[in-house]
């Protein structure tokens, strides 16, 4: 730490960072962090820091502060302030105007302590200021300086995928510090619409141990220099997709709180910033599979109820709906009878119900697609297949089976 000098004051600012001790092992602790907190006998192993060097961000900064003086005569009236200065804010810390120090002996000091949660990167500079009576009666006004560095101790990289209607988030935290790192919490705080699950590796236990691991649950270390730890997360979206908070043309999925200790208990934290996602193309319209007969004989017709649904927040339709006939394979499955069916007008978010005659001309699994819908409005035609399987049965294997007593 780097202060400027007192000239020819007789009043001198000492700044000294209070650090708690940290151990000088090379593997990490082998005990619950827990037990480092109470009565044990640790003078042997411990050193302590007496120097302010560059910090990590998200971490409180105790400052121990003395005020020395150093001539023959006692000064009086001594009014202290400190503050910290980044580009950003300056942030006041102490200032005794109104209670001054009512005096300092000749050789004596004044201990006080600042504290200051650090959030900032980049430089930082404490100030300290003040203002006295020398011996002689004049007031006279000493400013020191004392600047420091901040840095980042933890790097946050995240990925986001989509599959189908199901987001999925990936965060890597990476540990840039010299100590290692106990993780109190990683929790992902969802934007408004969504909701989350934490995703975490299957544990084949049995119930007593899951019991214990509840209890006792082992401490997430992610190790000094480097070390690296990964957290999934799923997101489901709760409302439309035109509700979402959007930035630039994309979602605001939330964002992570992230909270840990050091070595010997040394609290930090960690908020990003906005994490964003690729919106959900949704279709405008949907057709799902609402019933299906149980039982579906070969060569003879069956109903099909399905639910066109408007995904938009507009009026859409009439619809007309078909069964295409490709020419490159015969079809296992065609609409018996009419070929075209008139579906009306469905609203914004609403859905409607109508049914389709089928007729298999194929036995076994057969799949049914190619369901065309066009927009009689709109003059626009949409491509959909639902996903629907069917069993086709002989009318023989289906009067066997019902000539069987029960």
């Amino acid at each position: 730490m780097s202060g400027a000098t007192a000239g020819s004051h007789s009043l001198a600012f000492r700044v000294m960072r209070l650090c708690r001790p940290s151990f000088h092992v090379e593997t990490p602790l082998l005990v619950n962090p827990n037990d480092l907190f109470f009565g044990e006998d640790l003078h042997d192993d411990l050193s302590l820091s007496s120097r302010l060097n560059d910090l990590t961000s998200s971490l409180f900064h105790d400052s121990d502060s003395d005020l020395s003086y150093n001539s023959n005569f006692e000064v009086r009236d001594v009014t202290i302030k400190a503050e910290i200065q980044t580009e950003r804010q300056r942030i006041l810390l102490l200032d005794t105007s109104k209670s001054p120090v009512e005096s300092i002996r000749a050789g004596g000091r004044y201990d006080f302590i600042v504290e200051h949660d650090v959030k900032e990167l980049g430089g930082h500079t404490l100030v300290c200021t003040a203002l006295y009576s020398d011996g002689e009666g004049e007031r006279k006004y000493l400013p020191q300086f004392f600047k420091f560095n901040v840095s980042n101790p933890l790097s946050v990289r995240t990925k986001v995928r989509v599959v189908k209607e199901t987001t999925f988030l990936e965060a890597c935290i990476e540990n840039h510090t010299k100590s290692n790192l106990f993780m109190d919490q990683v929790e992902f705080e969802p934007a408004q619409h969504w909701t989350v699950t934490t995703l975490k590796a299957d544990e084949h236990s049995s119930e007593n141990n899951t019991l214990s691991r509840e209890i006792f649950k082992p401490p997430i270390i992610i190790r000094s220099g480097g070390g690296i730890q990964n957290y999934l997360y799923q997101l489901k979206s709760s409302a439309q997709g035109s509700t979402h908070t959007k930035l630039e043309g994309s979602i605001v999925l939330g964002k992570l709180q992230i909270t840990w200790r050091a070595n010997l208990g040394e609290p930090g934290r960690l908020q990003t910033q906005q994490i964003l996602g690729s919106p959900i193309l949704r279709k405008e319209i949907e057709l799902q599979v609402a019933v299906v007969p149980s039982v579906i004989i070969f060569e003879r017709p069956f109903l099909v109820q399905l639910n066109l649904i408007n995904q938009t927040d507009r009026t859409l339709g009439p619809f007309e709906v078909r069964l295409s006939q490709s020419d490159s394979m015969e079809k296992a499955v065609m609409v018996n009878g009419l070929q075209k069916m008139a579906v009306p007008q469905v609203d914004a978010f609403a859905s409607t119900k109508f049914h389709v005659n089928l007729i298999a001309t194929k036995l076994g699994v057969q799949k049914v697609t190619g369901f065309m819908v066009f927009d009689m409005h709109e003059k626009r035609a949409y491509d959909l297949s639902p996903d629907l399987e069917i069993f086709v049965g002989s009318d023989v294997a289906h009067q066997v089976g019902e000539q069987q007593p029960a």
